[in-house]
């Protein structure tokens, strides 16, 4: 009987381990690098225990710190969440060598199905050796861990060699394991995999599907149970195959088998020997949580013959500190507030006052809903997220709520592609265009009547924003009779409340200031000086950094002085676990090369300039 159980990760999956073993009466252990040191995991534990250090590699990937852990604070069982150490067999051995119990399944069938490659030949299927043109494109894929990284879609051989370089330096910094390999890249069809739970007295459930089409950089965005639209004999295929690969390594555990779902047929991709991040999808359809179910499997109790019959629907959106329309920029900064309202379930590693940092994975949250049918938890999920109050770093919030209510994903029709075809158009900006005199009128109203009124009432207050990238500037009078705006009647105005009429409509927007930043409703604006500086910051051909972060590398043979063309790869940046390409903006001479590797910058750090000779 477990009674004390150390959880070896961070964030989310942490927390939401901690609150099954609380409701199992066990008591647990965080470990925490130095930039986690306050956060949310170690708080909700019993107790927790620090590992030196903030870099993954010196810390969350240290297993025989982890197990001295463990030993310490007298932990009898390790769950390793996912990402990380979770499909480490060395590491699942050594948590059985220190007599604790390993909540996962035995390391041999860990060394059969987390090496991806090995998964392949297992299942009958082979990665490419030598690529030829025909080939084209093929997908480099790091063969430990997951999550999108080490991963590149390569659509020309003579990008192969590069890519297969960044690969496995994104790998091993992920994973500590840089083995890559290279398979088929099968365009447009439909991510789809089945959870699995096996225990060890030969009893293994399939829950079911999820569909998990909707990916950024290869890593899941949107996901739901069951996938929509599978036929009764697809989808006992897709059962039977990954029952088949449980058996076939001995698993036990929850695990999830993966399949690219191409006209009409199933395509095995791999199977992860973990929990899976859209693992609340399954338990809300089944009504279970699997977290218990592994704890009870590693206590050797047997699961029923059947599983629990699924009901209604469940959709899960991963919340982000990214900018989609930057290339999925990861963000980084103070978390001021994180409230989703409605009947949704959050499971967020955060809480308001956190700082997101460059360390780890750019995930604040996931809102899963869970409704009778499809429609309806479509509806209830977006309905949530747009209501979302957000205050912090930018976030992919609004693409989310475009994609649900995208009529590709509405009429089940999406695939791995959508975000390629769709992107543009689902990150236009879009904000009230009253925002900013709401946050003007609330900020004058936060101030002194002398501070924030003239005495001179034909001269209209006059203040300046940024929303969504552009200057917008907002006049309006304070008159005897009230507040007076061109066009819209102003109904109630105080520090943190606005309420506006226009054509009879009324609106209510709350308002709320950290900073320089103002909060108005779901708006983001930034308060501009009176007077802006009339000279720019950089001269032209500037490479500013696009966040915080690591430079990780130089591209070779680029040197001050040499000329580069349009799209060159100067620069690697390695933030929230995943390295970002810096090319060269234009055609022209490099004057300048401010970036060294292993160089930490912040956003807008000068990291090159390369001036344009067409000039």
């Amino acid at each position: 009987m477990i009674t004390s159980l150390l959880i070896a990760n961070r964030g989310e999956i942490a927390c939401r381990i901690a609150r099954t073993c609380r409701d199992l009466g066990i008591t647990t252990v965080a470990v925490h690098s130095d930039a986690d040191a306050g956060a949310l995991h170690t708080r909700v534990a019993d107790t927790a225990v620090r590992l030196p250090g903030s870099a993954p590699a010196d810390t969350y990937l240290r297993g025989d710190l982890i197990v001295k852990a463990a030993l310490a604070a007298g932990a009898d069982a390790v769950h390793p969440g996912y990402g990380f150490l979770s499909e480490n067999a060395d590491f699942a051995r050594a948590v059985q060598d220190a007599g604790l119990v390993w909540i996962g399944p035995p390391p041999e069938a860990i060394e059969a199905m987390a090496s991806k490659t090995r998964a392949k030949q297992l299942m009958g299927v082979e990665p490419l050796t030598d690529v030829t043109e025909a080939d084209l494109p093929v997908l480099v894929k790091a063969a430990a861990g997951g999550g999108g990284r080490g991963m590149r879609v390569v659509r020309r051989l003579a990008d192969l060699d590069a890519e297969l370089v960044a690969a496995r330096a994104e790998a091993a910094s992920a994973f500590g394991d840089g083995e890559v390999f290279v398979e088929p890249y099968l365009e447009n069809g439909r991510h789809v995999e089945v959870q699995v739970l096996a225990d060890t007295h030969g009893t293994v459930w399939a829950l079911g599907t999820r569909d998990c089409s909707l990916q950024r950089r290869h890593q899941k965005v949107i996901e739901e149970a069951p996938a929509p639209g599978l036929t009764d004999a697809l989808t006992g295929e897709l059962h039977t195959l990954a029952v088949r690969a449980v058996r076939a390594v001995g698993y036990v555990g929850a695990g999830t088998v993966e399949f690219l779902v191409a006209g009409g047929r199933a395509h095995f991709l791999e199977m992860n020997t973990r929990l899976q991040v859209e693992h609340p999808v399954t338990e809300e359809v089944f009504g279970i949580d699997l977290v218990a179910g592994q704890i009870r499997v590693a206590e050797g109790h047997a699961l029923d013959p059947e599983p629990p019959a699924p009901r209604g629907h469940a959709i899960e959106a991963r919340l982000y500190a990214e900018d989609p329309a930057q290339d999925w920029a990861p963000q980084t900064g103070r978390l001021h507030r994180l409230t989703v309202p409605g009947s949704v379930r959050l499971d967020t590693g955060h809480t308001d006052g956190d700082d997101i940092g460059v360390h780890y994975d750019p995930m604040l949250a996931k809102v899963v809903a869970h409704a009778p049918t499809r429609a309806e938890a479509i509806r209830k999920l977006a309905a949530a997220l747009d209501r979302a109050v957000i205050h912090g770093p930018v976030t992919n919030r609004d693409l989310l709520v475009r994609s649900l209510r995208h009529e590709e994903f509405t009429e089940g029709r999406m695939d791995t592609g959508f975000y390629d075809r769709h992107l543009p158009a689902l990150t236009v900006p879009a904000a009230d265009p009253h925002a900013p005199l709401a946050a003007a009128l609330a900020d004058a109203h936060g101030r002194s009547r002398f501070g924030g009124w003239r005495n001179v009432p034909s001269q209209p207050q006059i203040k300046r924003y940024a929303m969504n990238g552009e200057e917008h500037e907002v006049r309006y009078r304070h008159t005897r009779t009230g507040l007076v705006a061109d066009g819209v009647t102003v109904v109630h105005a105080d520090a943190s409340l606005v309420i506006l009429e226009t054509d009879g409509v009324r609106r209510r927007y709350e308002v709320s200031r950290h900073g320089d930043r103002v909060y108005v409703g779901t708006t983001s604006l930034t308060a501009l000086p009176r007077f802006p500086s009339p000279e720019p910051e950089h001269a032209p051909g500037s490479l500013l950094a696009p966040m915080p972060g690591t430079v990780v590398r130089i591209a070779e043979g680029v040197t001050e002085g040499m000329s580069v063309e349009a799209g060159r790869p100067l620069l690697w940046l390695e933030a929230m676990k995943m390295q970002h390409k810096i090319t060269a903006p234009t055609s022209g001479t490099l004057t300048t090369l401010h970036a060294t590797e292993g160089q930490q910058v912040q956003p807008g750090a000068l990291l090159a300039v390369v001036e344009d000779n067409t000039r």
